[in-house]
Formats: C-alpha cells, structure tokens, sequence
C-alpha cells in the first residue's frame, strides 16, 4: 500500500542531474539525491507540476509537520492532505458513511485490538463491516483529525496517534485515501494518555 515514489524521485534525479559537470561521477540515486539535497520548494514544485490548481500560500504555510515536509514525504501537497482530513472528519462528525467511504483506498488494511490484521479488498465489504472498523473510539478519532497533528514517514504517508489511521498517496500531486485503520495501536495511544494524565503529565483525552 505504499505509494510508488520513482516518478518523484526520477523527475528530481533529472532536474539536479543536469547541472553536473562534464567528467563528473555517476550520478547518485534520486532517492539519495531526494532525501539529501533536494529541498521543500523543490519538492513543492514537482508536486505542484502534477496539480491543475495548486494552492501554493496553504502549501508553503503547511508543508512540515512532525517527521518532515509533507510534499517530499509523500510527493503530494498539504492542501491535498487537509481536504482528504477534512472530508474524513466531517463524515465521523456528521455520522455520513457514505462521504468517509468515498476517502477510503483500496485494499483497507483493518489492524483489530487484538492485532490480527485484515486486508479488505471490496468496497462492498468494507461497507458491510464498516461499524467494526469504525467503532466509537475511532470515529471520535477521526472526528479529531487536524493536519497539523499530522505526521509524516518517507513513501509512506502520513498518519495519526502512534499510526491508527494511515493516509496513502498512490501518485504525484494526488489526493491521499485512508489505507489503514489500526485499532490496536488506538488503543495503546489512548492507555498512553490516561497513564500520563494520571501522572499529571497531560490531560486525558475523552475518546470514550
């Protein structure tokens, strides 16, 4: 379910290649030359060249988030992210299934409580189990959702509370779909926060 980053990364092989000297050494992997020379804005205008109406301002404002930039993490923009949360938190707010289905890729990883993972490959099946996946806790999850609470894992996506839900982008400048739904891992973020607000080191979080 990982995105595909080689158009990304051939793209900014190319552009930075080019200015190499006559005589110089074989140029080094793009993913090499992604992860350890290119920068934001690099990466911004290569996501941008895959979007018919990039919102540059929200783009630049938004890009880094905890893990990195967001355009060279997963080769998409900010304001791709924000509408794919914000359709996923208002669907959880409103109780609309229908708008949070429209979010989800395919294949749906579903990680229960008890760890036994489920790759769900039917829409159709999805649906049919959709209020075991989407239990209370996790839609009061998802009605939470805020990009800057986002983080980020190189051609990986971005994801929220110690990876509950996973949000995948599957080409360049494209919008990400909710690939994963960690149920297990929800639960060790929320046993996380109670032990830390019982220690006075937080407040609890009331996702029950």
């Amino acid at each position: 379910m990982m995105r595909n980053p080689l158009p990304l990364l051939s793209a900014l092989g190319l552009a930075l290649g080019g200015c190499s000297p006559a005589g110089a050494p074989d140029a080094e992997d793009p993913a090499d030359l992604l992860s350890e020379t290119a920068s934001p804005e690099d990466c911004l205008l290569l996501v941008w060249s895959s979007q018919e109406k990039p919102r540059a301002q929200f783009d630049r404002t938004h890009d880094f988030v905890d893990g990195g930039a967001i355009s060279c993490a997963t080769g998409t923009s900010a304001s791709q992210f924000e509408a794919a949360i914000a359709a996923l938190r208002d669907g959880a707010r409103s109780g609309n299934k229908r708008r949070m289905l429209a979010e989800i890729g395919l294949p749906l990883l579903y990680i229960d409580a008890a760890g036994n993972r489920r790759e769900i490959e039917d829409r159709a099946e999805v649906e049919a189990v959709f209020d075991e996946i989407f239990d209370p806790a996790m839609i009061a999850l998802l009605q939470r959702l805020d990009l800057s609470q986002m983080s980020v894992a190189k051609d990986q996506g971005g994801f929220f509370t110690l990876g509950a839900v996973w949000l995948v982008v599957d080409r360049d400048g494209g919008r990400p779909r909710l690939v994963t739904v960690n149920r297990q891992a929800l639960d060790e973020a929320l046993a996380t926060a109670r032990d830390r607000a019982e220690r006075n080191q937080g407040d609890r979080i009331p996702f029950d």
